[in-house]
């Protein structure tokens, strides 16, 4: 697993390995990057699904909870394709974008 910070952000990936074994080890790690917004790169998926992506409503949920950013980043599956409390995006510069947004909107107390 790769861990990749900047500022008051971490991007996951993780190259060559399965779904279930990247949701795994990111939950070995959530720990260490709890307190950041988090950006999950799933790019080095080729197949991936609405329903794999809900694999993280639940780590996503509870970190927005927190105050924090959670963005997955895939072009696979459209934000159309899931429940509005997952935030999908197809570029890492639109995860940033979005995160940088929400900063606002919790500044403005939106």
């Amino acid at each position: 697993m790769i861990l990749d910070k900047e500022g008051n952000v971490t991007t996951v990936l993780q190259e060559n390995i399965s779904l279930s074994k990247f949701l795994a080890n990111f939950k070995d790690v959530y720990p260490k990057i709890k307190n950041d917004h988090i950006i999950v790169n799933l790019f080095s998926f080729s197949k991936l699904t609405s329903n794999d992506v809900l694999e993280f409503l639940e780590l996503s949920d509870a970190h927005r909870k927190t105050k924090k950013s959670f963005v997955l980043v895939t072009g696979k599956v459209s934000y159309d394709e899931v429940p509005d409390s997952i935030c999908v995006v197809p570029t890492i510069q639109e995860a940033k974008d979005i995160i940088e947004m929400e900063e606002i909107e919790r500044d403005l107390e939106l």
